[in-house]
């Protein structure tokens, strides 16, 4: 596909992608110091014609300024560390200075690919700021090279959280002993594993894709194998712009009014008795004057979307219907006709 996460769908502005309630993704630059033969936007990184105006990344900015419900900014691309130490202080000082972004994060490649790109002036850039976290993308143990390794020492020591996203990749790293290790070098050297995802539909990528199978077998591995911590959330970023879809082997066998059986990594099954008596506190959605305890300081009235609406005890909805049902366009077209 083109755009097989439809993530043009989902751009508010050129530069804004706004798919999920409470985050954007920022696109202040479509170029990379390499660019990588499975990635999912080339349709615009390394072309020219796509790289975002000052203007249009002012126009992203206001819009995340006067869209109060999101609290998190994922500065991606591209590759933001592509663009200088005084572009970089600019935007996050802007990001910033937004009363209602909590977290900021970064997006890059540059310590597997170009780990001289984070310099003792860069960390001292992004010590200014405390909400900042920041995501890199390991695809094989061979990868964290020494080099690599200290440009990730440098994040860490500052005090700056990163985790790792990798790509299911046939031929590459598609093999449970190549996963473990890469998880385990990871943490090693204090990096999170973050997510394993499923190849992307994106043009040129068919002789890369892996069966699904082949990613829960990999978690298989990884699950009860090693450290929690060190196992990524395997998922599927869904095709048409569904977002990320976990991924994971079956652990719930089945269930009961009472219990719960379930098995664990070795193949051994436990009960697991449920409550003989659970009295939910019913959920108007009305936080001020919610009656537990710990009530959230700040909280505010939300709207339940998609599953939470059907879970929620405040809202009517029993069905979540696509606009395409051909039921539901009967159903309109038989009211229309009615009246």
């Amino acid at each position: 596909m083109h755009d097989p996460l439809a993530e043009d769908g989902d751009s508010q502005t050129k530069i804004v992608v706004h798919r999920y309630p409470d985050r954007v993704l920022l696109q202040p630059t479509t170029t990379c110091s390499m660019y990588c033969r499975h990635c999912t936007r080339k349709r615009k990184v390394g072309d020219k014609d796509c790289m975002p105006s000052k203007s249009e990344l002012l126009e992203g900015i206001d819009y995340i300024k006067n869209t109060p419900a999101i609290r998190d900014v994922l500065i991606s691309g591209g590759d933001p560390l592509m663009l200088s130490d005084k572009y970089l202080d600019w935007l996050l000082n802007e990001l910033s200075q937004i009363p209602h972004v909590e977290v900021i994060r970064i997006g890059s490649r540059m310590p597997v690919v170009l780990p001289s790109r984070i310099t003792d002036r860069l960390i001292s850039v992004f010590k200014k700021y405390k909400n900042l976290w920041f995501n890199t993308h390991f695809n094989h143990p061979r990868e964290l090279t020494e080099s690599s390794r200290k440009s990730l020492a440098k994040l860490v020591e500052a005090g700056i959280p990163v985790g790792n996203q990798s790509v299911l990749l046939a031929g590459v790293n598609d093999c449970p002993r190549i996963m473990k290790k890469l998880v385990q070098k990871l943490v090693q050297n204090r990096i999170r594993p973050y997510y394993l995802y499923q190849c992307d539909l994106s043009k040129g990528l068919t002789h890369f894709r892996t069966p699904v199978g082949k990613g829960i077998e990999i978690m298989e591995n990884l699950i009860g194998h090693t450290s929690g911590f060190a196992v990524p959330t395997y998922v599927i970023d869904a095709p048409g712009g569904g977002g990320k879809i976990p991924v994971i082997p079956n652990y719930l066998i089945s269930w009961s009014t009472n219990k719960v059986i379930l098995r664990n990594y070795e193949g051994v099954i436990s009960t697991y008795k449920e409550p003989d008596s659970y009295q939910t506190t019913f959920c108007d959605r009305n936080c001020e004057k919610c009656n537990l305890q710990l009530n959230l300081e700040g909280a505010q009235e939300v709207q339940a979307e998609g599953i939470s609406k059907l879970l929620s005890d405040s809202d009517n909805a029993i069905s979540l219907v696509p606009t395409t049902n051909k039921r539901l366009k009967r159903r309109n077209k038989k009211k229309h006709s009615d009246k």
